[in-house]
């Protein structure tokens, strides 16, 4: 029953990684396989397995990847990780591309603090695993993102993300007139072209509510150079680049698995516990939808191609 040279339990492995991935602590593992199996398992064993997708994680992070992405998506999670003996918030950002047969998370890299230099890097090492060429980069207005962007690949357009620009223009807005203006908001990213949305904001501003936050038209002004893209494509494209929603119901699985920690021992094991979370929500998501994904890509992709010619052809 017991072959030679084997170590441990068939299954245990499995099921370890399992209850990591899905944000379980070492002791709570522990508990789970005492009460399910009778079986006594060291924190020493349960790090070991865990550590053992380590080499995973590393090949997944270096494997070489498409030439040509119509979209990808920047966004990040705040988690606390000890640093040089103390908890510090660490920001883990994604890249996700999105192509023909739907999403891949492209890369998880950890950082303290962002700039031009940090994404200059990421996206460098994105270009140096294959990436020649992207449409669209949609963010949510990160610092020297738009410069790193152009730096790497000068013909693709900045896009900021409308949701992550509605929701920071909120902040400045007392809580019971939000509603009213969001809806009045939206009225802006909705119109059919630049000149309708400036009408529709100029409109707000003017309105008596509108008085109330000028922050807002300010907030809006400063991003106006990633904005106005937007406005240039076609409704099926919109629904595509208008929000990184996609991005985020990745980063909402996420933060669930790992709100269970109160802090990550190093920069390793906050990746390990992502890259787990990110192997298990994509097996979920394909068993869900047959590999497919969610949005008219069909749709948009043949927009894509009309509008920039012969950029798709190697996709």
């Amino acid at each position: 029953m017991v072959r030679k040279g084997q170590r441990r339990l068939e299954g245990i492995e499995k099921i370890v990684l399992g209850l990591y991935s899905r944000g379980m602590t070492v002791r709570d593992i522990r508990a789970q396989l005492k009460e399910m199996f009778d079986v006594a398992v060291s924190p020493d064993l349960i790090s070991k397995i865990t550590d053992s997708v380590l080499e995973e994680v590393k090949e997944c992070q270096n494997r070489p990847l498409d030439a040509v992405w119509p979209v990808i998506f920047l966004d990040a999670i705040v988690c606390k990780v000890r640093h040089e003996g103390t908890v510090v918030n660490k920001a883990a950002h994604l890249a996700v591309g999105v192509d023909v047969d739907g999403k891949e998370v492209l890369g998880i890299w950890v950082e303290t603090t962002e700039g031009a230099k940090f994404w200059l890097r990421v996206l460098n090492e994105l270009k140096s695993r294959g990436v020649e060429d992207v449409l669209i980069v949609v963010c949510d207005g990160l610092t020297g993102l738009p410069a790193a962007v152009t730096a790497v690949w000068p013909d693709t357009i900045v896009q900021t993300c409308i949701v992550h620009l509605t929701r920071a223009s909120l902040r400045w807005v007392n809580y019971k007139d939000r509603t009213r203006v969001a809806a009045q908001l939206r009225t802006t990213y909705r119109a059919p072209s630049e000149a309708a949305a400036r009408e529709a904001l100029d409109a707000w501003t003017d309105s008596d509510i509108g008085r109330q936050y000028p922050a807002i038209k300010r907030q809006w002004e400063a991003a106006r150079e990633q904005v106005i893209p937007f406005f240039a494509f076609p409704p099926e494209v919109r629904k595509v680049i208008y929000t990184t929603t996609m991005i985020e119901s990745i980063n909402y699985q996420l933060r669930k698995i790992s709100k269970t920690r109160g802090h990550f021992p190093t920069d390793d094991a906050l990746i390990k516990l992502l890259s787990l979370g990110c192997r298990d929500l994509g097996r979920t998501q394909r068993n869900s939808q047959g590999g497919r994904s969610p949005y008219s890509w069909k749709t948009a992709l043949n927009q894509f191609d009309i509008m920039f010619p012969g950029r798709l052809d190697r996709v």
